[in-house]
Parts: structure tokens; sequence; C-alpha cells
């Protein structure tokens, strides 16, 4: 808590009403928070996949890297798809608290008070779950010529600002993101298709087959180096923030579970990719982010990308 005194000249805010003090001295107490983690789900998390210490705690998430709005970008997350979701771990007093969804260019981050726990972790703390949502295009899953979409404009910047009754901010959290996934095919019964297939249909909606880098930062012993930087110790992400979307995610099937109308979607286990192979296409396993090749021929899912990473 921090104790405000407040002069006998000063007027607060304070139910929606100016309020005078008189002649004496008045205390407002302003709850006081501070946010620790942003935990996204904590499968594969530990061990060879755990990412530096001053960057990934396995039991919490990714630790806070900056609050200074200009190094907002250094923060989790910098990828992001309709309902994927992560959890503000946060101590002080900051149940009583309202945020505002925040919204840029058709992505929006609606923050909820809620108990902390889930499948991939038993807290009976509360934290504040933000989820996103935003362009995706499930209603041309079947069309073999989609229409195009709603593409944002990335990077964009989201502060997420938890205020008292009195509208006074108390703690505040922000991150940059940069890429925005769009899943084709996320319901039953289970749906694959051709390279070519989903090659076209993520161009007609106007968005990009990913690159490797664009989903993992894991190492293959076949062929040059594909995935994104820091790189992985071996075939399988590694948990690192601005690295991949299942090097920040983790396993992103676990948001699809309680329900296909509101969750991600990410049903499938291989991703095409528009990285060569020989004779065949790079696929990453959105399980834990390794890295295998498909012939272009056969199936698999896709995750089509607003932009890809320089």
């Amino acid at each position: 808590m921090i104790l405000l005194l407040l002069s006998s000249l000063w007027n607060v805010q304070a139910n929606g009403k100016k309020v005078r003090t008189g002649n004496r001295s008045d205390a407002i107490i302003i709850p006081s928070a501070v946010i620790h983690y942003a935990r996204p789900n904590l499968y594969f998390s530990e061990g060879r996949y755990a990412g530096p210490a001053d960057i990934w705690n396995p039991k919490k998430g990714f630790l806070v890297q900056s609050i200074d709005p200009e190094s907002y970008n250094l923060n989790f997350p910098t990828t992001g798809a309709n309902f994927l979701f992560f959890d503000l771990v946060i101590s002080g007093d900051f149940a009583e608290l309202t945020w505002e969804p925040v919204t840029h260019e058709g992505i929006t981050a609606r923050m909820k008070l809620m108990p902390g726990i889930h499948s991939w972790v038993h807290d009976s703390s509360f934290v504040i779950r933000v989820m996103l949502t935003g362009p995706d295009a499930r209603n041309q899953w079947d069309n073999p010529h989609p229409n195009p979409i709603a593409k944002p404009k990335l990077p964009q910047t989201f502060e997420l600002v938890g205020r008292d009754r009195y509208g006074i901010e108390v703690v505040k959290y922000g991150f940059v993101l940069k890429q925005w996934f769009v899943v084709r095919d996320a319901h039953l019964p289970f749906r694959t298709r051709t390279y070519s297939d989903h090659l076209a249909w993520c161009n007609n909606i106007g968005y990009q087959m990913p690159r490797v880098r664009d989903l993992t930062n894991a190492v293959t012993k076949f062929g040059p180096s594909v995935g994104d930087n820091p790189s992985s110790p071996g075939n399988h992400y590694m948990r690192h923030i601005d690295a991949g979307l299942s090097s920040e995610w983790g396993y992103l099937f676990i948001y699809t579970i309680g329900g296909i109308g509101d969750a991600a979607g990410f049903l499938h286990t291989y991703y095409w990719t528009s990285d060569v192979a020989g004779h065949e296409q790079f696929i990453v396993d959105l399980s834990d982010g390794s890295i295998g090749s498909l012939h272009p021929k056969t199936e698999a899912g896709v995750a089509c990308v607003s932009n890809l990473k320089p």
C-alpha cells in the first residue's frame, strides 16, 4: 500500500465526484503491485527446453525484462494469434484493479482477474489473464480461393495498465507485437493439406507462408541452420523471447483445449514452412518446436504469418 497525504487545499476525484478535503489532512490509500512474470503455458519448459535464467523461469514463465516504455520490445510476447493467452503473475494489491482493453491494428488484449490454476500450473493465487484476439479466417478455411483478411501493420506497442477505483495507475506491463499468425483448418475432423494448397491459401488472404525461424529456434543436424537465434542446443525449441512462435508460447495445442469456437486452433502437430530441404519442405512440430521435412505433396497444417522476421 502507498499512503498519500492530501493537504487541506487539495481536491481529489473519488467515485466520479470532486471532494474537498476541508481544513484537515486526509489520506488516500493507493494499492501497490509488482508484475514479476508473464506466463504462457509451461509444457516443455524445463531441462533442455529452458531458456536463460535471466529470461525464463520453468515454474513461473518469462521474467519481466523492462518497465521502460522505450524497451517494451524486450518483453514477452512478440508473436500472437487469435485466442492465445498468458498470465501476468503479480504480487501486491491488484485484485480490485481495472484494466481497459487495448487495441491496435485490429488486435485486442483483454485482461481479466482469474485463479492461477490451469492445466500447466497448480497455483491457487490469482493472476491477470491476458487474452489476445484479432484477425482470423475461420469462415474461409475450406475455400481454396479465400478473400483477403485484415492484416495488421506491425510492430505495435501494447501497454496494459491496472488502475485503482480513482483511476490512478498502479501497475503496467508493455510488449511489442511484431508478428500475427492465422491458423487454417483448426476444426474437427482433423484436416491437413499439401504445401501448394496452403501456400496459395496464405497468399490469397494476404499473409505469407512462414519460414522455420518464424516458428522455432531449434537446430537440426540436417542441412544448414534454419531456426531463429538465439539457437536452441538441440532439435527442439529453447524458451526465449523473440525467437519464434513456439519458442515463446510453448506447446501450442494446449491453447486449443477447451473448445474450438473459443480457442487458438493449433490442432495440428506439423506445420509447413517455405524453407526448402532438398526435394522436400522443412516443417516444424509446434508441440516441441522440432524441425523435420516432408515431400510437398504430402500433408501438414499451416499458420500463415502477417510478415516474416528480418
